[in-house]
This record gives C-alpha cells, sequence and structure tokens, in this order.
C-alpha cells in the first residue's frame, strides 16, 4: 500500500459587483416589505391585497 498525500485545490468565492448589488437591492425590499407590513393595520393590509387582486383580473368573492 502506497501512502500518497493530495493537496486540494483552493477555491475562493468571491461574487461580482453586480451580484453583491442585486443581493443588496433585494434584501432591502424585502426588508422594507416586511418590516411595512408588520407595522400596517389589517384592515390596510386586507385592503391592499384586495384592491391588487381586483387589478390583477383575479376573483376574490
Amino acid at each position: 500500500m502506497t501512502d500518497t498525500s493530495q493537496s486540494l485545490p483552493l477555491v475562493r468565492a468571491t461574487a461580482e459587483p453586480s451580484t453583491l448589488f442585486a443581493m443588496l437591492i433585494a434584501s432591502s425590499l424585502g426588508a422594507a416589505l416586511v418590516f411595512t407590513v408588520g407595522f400596517a393595520h389589517p384592515e390596510l393590509i386586507h385592503n391592499a391585497a384586495h384592491d391588487w387582486r381586483h387589478s390583477m383580473n383575479f376573483p376574490c368573492h
């Protein structure tokens, strides 16, 4: 039996600046959506969802 040692190539994970920018924008929009809805009144959320469903031609009643 021979004993050989193999070294694995180093992998460096770097993201492109445009990818980082897209991640930042998506995270910001997601956080804004969560916090906006989280502090809104339930009736306001219902009315907004109801109006959106009507504007997209989805039946709701």
